[in-house]
């Protein structure tokens, strides 16, 4: 008998090994954080500008990340192909700069009309950098260059594109400002906040002006008012030593599993193929990257194009159709259950594992069915959740618990490689080799424990028990653990947690061992660890596969890319955010993130100063799932005819599951027929389809931003998950 690799496996093993750097020629350059820096700060100040201003589609709401691929497309068929005709000579050099000029000139003084320029407006910033970046550029296609990048660079773009998009909206600005700011704003004798919460918030981290935060909701009446500047500098300087911290420990943890979930377990991170096939295609002998010459992904691309135009049309001439793409069916009992057809969602889910896809959809119609068994025998929780499962209580418990425990079993699963981490740090495994991860063991390892010390000392200092504030913060960090699995194992592009880590140490403790001061401390980590549909350790983890297309010794300067992504995301959304708000007032931006979140999250903090003693009914359903999760992860272990993945189980019953589930459901039975039928070889080619679904959407929603700018449109959101 013939023995070898199977031809197809050696296929596989040479796409492995084929790096996009793999002859070393392709560095990293000056060029490429020029242009990352620029389009991140752009996302940082088009994404709040669109859903507040212009009120259209969100572009970083979740995993999705839409505002990313959308730049990310912009850049690769549009400015990197115009770079590299320049680059080409004659008078495309000095056509490209007077084309960048004159649309400069026509956008921001023709149709000013005299009415002065907005330095606040994303498309005067766009077109500036358009303009100097040509001009940038002229010098070096005159000596035979020019500002086209190339892969190596494209991947730390789009990992800081990734790491903005964590930041910029849902991830942190869009909460910080108004809950530090809306206690005073919204206080009133009806809800009681003035005499039972005012008094044990920690001053340095809430914003007090004196009025009540008057003009920031309300805005500046243009009659001698100025924004109070001195009022923002104390609380933001601490935020920003706490969130400093915070992000720190979430790329080092992400260096630290790296290795593990990557190489060990193969995990499939579905979300960054999309990057991956963009960045792929890119070839420097070519004008347009290949991943614009692939019929099959314009087919795809196609069908929200369509449909999300129809829709946004519709908003501007009603006789328009509008095609249906959601529907309640009835399920069980008082159960129903949502169809809502996203394509994004279903292009990400065409990768997720068939058993893991299976795990998702079937988990999901479980949790409906124990809701109404939960209804039926009458057992309801008298708790309150403010984010998770909120309307059936006793489902978040559950679901948190197994989500905790499926955490603990991995780093169980994981220990030899974590235990070979902490030894390289400490000096006693020289052996261990560290130089393909973007941070040595030793700094992450130091990153970590030193910015969970920072975040417990800085919860002590603002009046929280020190053992208290340690104990919230692991909790908090393996909550974001398990969610970045769950997004890097299934590729769940909108997901949460079934709970949130301050519901959970104050229900289990009782408010009388944590303190009223430690309570309503709790509470203002809404900020970073309440609504985490995006954050910062998951798209770092996605950032972190496509570095693996980098030559090691490059991969080291994309840690201080996303360092720099950090800083240009948080600065630019707030400055954006800040502005906007006394410019317009932050109750006539988004009613959401400036008046819902911050009832929400200060009603919550009244119910649980309420919660003198441990709940030992959420406890139990807390226990009971994490029990559940460990014997089906012991089972599909053990027995090999299991037959649905138990990651679906913590999040059957979240909210955002009943927008995704039906999508992965479709992704999984058409998986399953084209295997069947097509086998590998038609899998693999259908792949580009479901990559266009995903690029269609985001493509749509940025246009119709776009459009919507230059029309005065307000309202106009095409797709939101």
């Amino acid at each position: 008998m013939r023995r070898g690799i199977p031809r197809a496996y050696s296929n596989y093993l040479a796409t492995r090994t084929d790096t996009v750097l793999g002859t070393g020629t392709e560095g990293l350059s000056l060029r490429a954080f020029w242009i990352g820096g620029f389009l991140s700060f752009f996302l940082a100040i088009g994404a709040p500008y669109g859903n507040m201003i212009i009120r259209g589609s969100y572009m970083a709401l979740d995993f999705s990340t839409p505002g990313a691929i959308f730049l990310f497309l912009l850049l690769i068929g549009v400015l990197n192909s115009l770079f590299k005709v320049v680059a080409r000579g004659g008078a495309r050099v000095g056509g490209l700069v007077a084309v960048a000029s004159t649309l400069s000139w026509w956008v921001f003084y023709v149709r000013a009309d005299g009415a002065g320029i907005d330095p606040y407006s994303p498309g005067l910033l766009f077109t500036a950098f358009l303009v100097i970046t040509t001009w940038i550029n002229l010098p070096l296609a005159l000596r035979g260059g020019s500002l086209a990048l190339n892969r190596s660079e494209l991947v730390l773009v789009y990992a800081m594109l990734l790491i903005v998009s964590a930041v910029c909206t849902m991830g942190l600005s869009e909460q910080i400002l108004p809950i530090i700011t809306g206690v005073f704003y919204f206080a009133s004798p009806e809800n009681k906040w003035r005499e039972k919460l005012i008094p044990h918030l920690p001053q340095r981290a809430v914003v007090d002006d004196g009025t009540g935060s008057r003009l920031f909701y309300e805005g500046l009446s243009g009659t001698g008012d100025r924004i109070p500047y001195s009022s923002w500098v104390e609380p933001l300087t601490w935020w920003g030593i706490f969130l400093l911290a915070l992000y720190i420990s979430m790329v080092c943890i992400a260096v630290i599993v790296r290795r593990q979930w990557m190489e060990r377990e193969r995990l499939a991170y579905p979300i960054a193929q999309v990057g991956l096939s963009m960045i792929r295609s890119e070839a420097p002998d070519r004008i347009v990257n290949g991943f614009f010459r692939q019929p099959g992904m314009w087919l795809g691309a196609a069908l929200p194009l369509i449909a999300g135009s129809l829709l946004a049309l519709h908003r501007y001439f009603p006789q328009v159709p509008v095609p249906t793409l959601r529907w309640t069916v009835p399920f069980f009992g008082r159960q129903s259950l949502e169809l809502a057809l996203s394509f994004a969602m279903l292009g990400f889910s065409y990768f997720i594992n068939a058993n893991i896809a299976a795990g998702i959809w079937i988990f999901h119609l479980c949790a409906r069915l124990e809701k109404e068994v939960l209804v039926l025998i009458g057992l309801q929780s008298t708790q309150k959740l403010s984010f998770g499962v909120a309307d059936f209580p006793f489902l978040g418990y559950q679901g948190l618990g197994a989500l905790l425990a499926m955490v603990l079993v991995g780093l169980w699963v994981g220990r030899e490689h974590y235990r070979s981490v902490f030894a390289k740090a400490l000096g006693r495994a020289p052996e261990i080799v560290d130089a393909d991860e973007i941070l040595p063991y030793r700094g992450a390892v130091c990153g970590l424990v030193g910015g969970t010390m920072i975040m417990s000392l800085w919860l002590w200092i603002m009046g929280t028990p020190l053992w208290v504030a340690a104990l919230f913060v692991l909790l908090a960090m393996l909550i974001f653990l398990g969610i970045t699995r769950v997004v890097a194992e299934a590729g769940l592009a909108a997901v949460r947690s079934p709970m949130i880590a301050s519901d959970l140490v104050v229900h289990s403790l009782g408010a009388t061992l944590v303190g009223p001061t430690g309570v309503v401390n709790l509470s203002l980590a809404h900020v970073w660890a309440a609504d985490i549909r995006v954050f910062v350790m998951a798209t770092a983890t996605n950032a972190l596969k496509m570095t693996e297309e980098m030559e090691p010794h490059n991969r080291r300067i994309v840690f201080w890319a996303m360092i720099l992504a950090l800083f240009i995301g948080v600065a630019g959304s707030l400055w954006m955010i800040f502005h906007m708000s006394y410019r317009h007032g932050g109750i006539n931006l988004n009613s959401w993130f400036f008046q819902g979140l911050p009832a929400d999250t200060f009603n919550q903090a009244l119910r649980n100063l309420e919660t003198k003693a441990t709940y030992w009914p959420g406890l139990g359903f807390f226990t009971g799932g994490a029990m559940a999760m460990l014997a089906m992860m012991w089972l599909r272990q053990r027995l090999p005819w299991w037959p649905v993945h138990p990651l679906g189980f913590p999040i059957g019953a979240n909210f955002m599951m009943n927008f995704v589930w039906f999508n992965v459901f479709l992704a999984w039975l058409i998986k399953r027929i084209v295997l069947r039928y097509g086998g590998a070889s038609a899998y693999r080619t259908s792949q580009r389809f479901f990559l266009g679904l995903i690029v269609g959407q985001s493509l749509c929603n940025g246009i119709w931003l776009v459009v919507d700018y230059f029309t005065g449109k307000v309202g106009n959101p095409i797709f939101w998950v």
